[in-house]
Formats: C-alpha cells, structure tokens, sequence
C-alpha cells in the first residue's frame, strides 16, 4: 500500500512538473495574437505599397490605382476613345463624354447675343456679363471690380499673398491651382501637346498654339502705326518701343 501510495504521489508531482503555469499561457497568447497584429500590419503596408506601384514609364508620375495610370497614358499617346455617336467629337475621359451628351438631351440655356449654350442657368448668367461689361463683384481693398465672384476670391490673393497651392517637389507656392499645376510639369518633363505637322512637343497648350504659327504664317497682332505684323503679343510690345523713343 505505501509503495503504491508513494508512486501516485510521484505521479503527481511529474504532472506539476509538465504543467505550464497560468501566466505563462497567458503571456503566449498575448505573443501570438502581438505577432498576429504585426502580420497583419505588415500585409497591409505591403498591400499600400503595391497600390502606389503604378509609375507612367513616359514621365515617372505614379497612381494609386492602375485604371488612372491608363487615363494618364492617353496624355501621351492623345487617344480619345470615347466618340459622341451624335457629332462625332472625341475625349480621353469617359465623364467628359458624359457632360458633353448634355448638349444633345437636355434643355439648354442660350446666349441670345452669340448663340453660346449652357448646361446650368447660373453659368449663362456669367457669361452675359461678358456681353453687358457688369462687374459686380467689388474689391473691398482697391476698388477693382470683376465680372465673377471667383475673379474676385483669386484676385485678393494679390493683397493678403496668400499663396495656397505649394509643389511637393520644390516648395515654390501659386495663387492658383493651374499655375501649380503647369509648374509641375517643369519637374516631369511632361509636354504632352504635340506639332501634328512637324512633331514638335510642348508642355502647355498655349505654347502649341504659338508654335503653330510658324506653319500657318499667321502674324494677328499689328502695329496700327507702321502695319507691321507679329506672331506674338510680347513682340509687338517690343516693337512699339521703336515709335515711343
């Protein structure tokens, strides 16, 4: 009987011996749900880093997503997939389309003095103004008046030097967005209005339109005391300084 005794008691203490105290369970858990959370994290970093892997080839711009990497490209190749089946006109994108069929199904609000048409009954309303030469929308600071109210928000920029749209690149600020937004092009390199006649490459479309005018000969600003005919505004002012000495 002892003998048996003493061998369940021995028993016993092998199983206490074996046996895994409470705490130290627990610790393992809270390790591996610890390493859980971090997997779990680290898959969805990797997960954000391979959205931010669509890099154009042409101009190293990069996209979150794979569809606007496509639209960004059409940039480059100027393809206009989307065709109106109405008039035939092209865009890149398929919401320009969209507004665009706006003309063909809805009313529209039109210009009685140029036949110009619009989609929303204030944007007519704006564009009147061009006609009338209204400019109610008042400069508290200096008095300068100005057909829209967006025309006057931009305009006390020019008091406050408030410069709000800043380039991520080399911190030079703008007043406007689109002067941002030609800036950054200067950083890309981007010039995505091409020459159709001699293949030519510009950044901004402006700068096409003057190039142009080299093929077509067009000269439209004229010195109306010589008759002398330039391609470009800056060159008559350069002119005029001839007659004013």
């Amino acid at each position: 009987m002892k003998l048996k005794e003493e061998s369940q008691e021995l028993n016993e203490v092998e199983k206490l011996q074996y046996q895994k105290p409470e705490h130290f369970v627990s610790a393992e858990k809270s390790v591996s749900c610890s390493q859980t959370k971090k997997k779990v994290f680290h898959k969805r970093t990797r997960a954000k880093t391979k959205k931010q892997s669509f890099i154009c080839p042409q101009c190293g711009k990069s996209f979150l997503h794979k569809g606007n990497l496509k639209s960004h490209l059409r940039i480059h190749s100027a393809e206009m997939p989307y065709t109106c089946h109405e008039c035939g006109k092209s865009f890149r994108h398929k919401g320009n389309l969209n507004l665009h069929m706006r003309y063909h199904s809805e009313n529209l609000f039109t210009c009685h003095q140029c036949g110009k048409s619009f989609t929303h009954k204030r944007s007519l309303e704006a564009h009147i103004r061009f006609h009338t030469g209204e400019k109610p929308f008042t400069c508290p600071q200096c008095g300068k008046s100005f057909a829209q109210k967006g025309n006057l928000d931009l305009h006390t920029r020019v008091h406050t030097g408030e410069k709000p749209y800043t380039c991520h690149q080399c911190g030079k600020s703008f007043t406007q967005k689109g002067s941002l937004n030609l800036h950054i092009k200067n950083h890309s390199g981007e010039k995505p209005f091409t020459c159709p006649q001699c293949g030519k490459s510009f950044a901004l479309k402006g700068d096409l339109g003057l190039h142009t005018r080299v093929h077509t000969g067009e000269k439209p600003y004229t010195c109306h005391q010589c008759g002398k005919s330039f391609t470009q505004k800056g060159s008559l002012n350069i002119h005029k300084r001839i007659h004013s000495r």
